[in-house]
């Protein structure tokens, strides 16, 4: 079965593209969802009409990733976890645990985005993918911490800790 894709399909194909699938998938998937249409001469005629209103809601939504990208990449996840001995971890760190710190920073994301094979299992930095769009995948650094554990403090906390202890002297003396 022939297709014309009318979006960007993983594995398949970019808008425009004319592609042959199984019968199958064309109809119960791709037909369906608004992903394709049948590459007849009449659809091709439409398609061209319409091919622009479809790129440039493609390059909205790409645009909106690529946005949504930056934020991903500025926001900061840290998770403390349980450990045993040997700072093993009990279970795993995965992608709905990542999800839901995200969106605790205003940044929501799928969680079947997020690029885990398998989940985090030590303690330390990660790198982590984020895939928003076929063009477009966000780096997400995580932290995983022990539970009570205190994280490094940075530049500006250790500034204001110096003026509390500066104020703290000051008043006893």
């Amino acid at each position: 079965m022939k297709v014309i894709l009318r979006a960007d399909v993983d594995s398949l194909g970019r808008l425009g593209d004319i592609v042959a699938v199984r019968p199958g998938y064309g109809r119960n998937y791709l037909l369906p969802q608004g992903l394709a249409s049948l590459a007849t001469p009449g659809n091709l005629k439409v398609f061209e009409q319409e091919r622009r209103k479809l790129q440039a809601k493609n390059d909205a939504i790409r645009a909106e990733a690529t946005d949504l990208a930056g934020r991903i990449e500025a926001a900061k996840v840290v998770i403390e976890v349980r450990v045993g001995d040997g700072d093993k971890l009990y279970g795993s760190v995965t992608s709905s645990q990542i999800a839901a710190i995200l969106a605790d920073q205003g940044v929501v994301v799928d969680r079947r985005k997020i690029l885990l094979d398998e989940g985090l299992r030590s303690l330390g930095e990660h790198e982590v993918g984020v895939k928003l769009h076929p063009e477009v995948t966000a780096k997400l650094m995580v932290s995983i911490i022990k539970h009570g554990h205190v994280e490094e403090s940075s530049g500006a906390e250790e500034a204001s800790a110096a003026v509390v202890e500066d104020a703290a002297e000051d008043t006893a003396e």
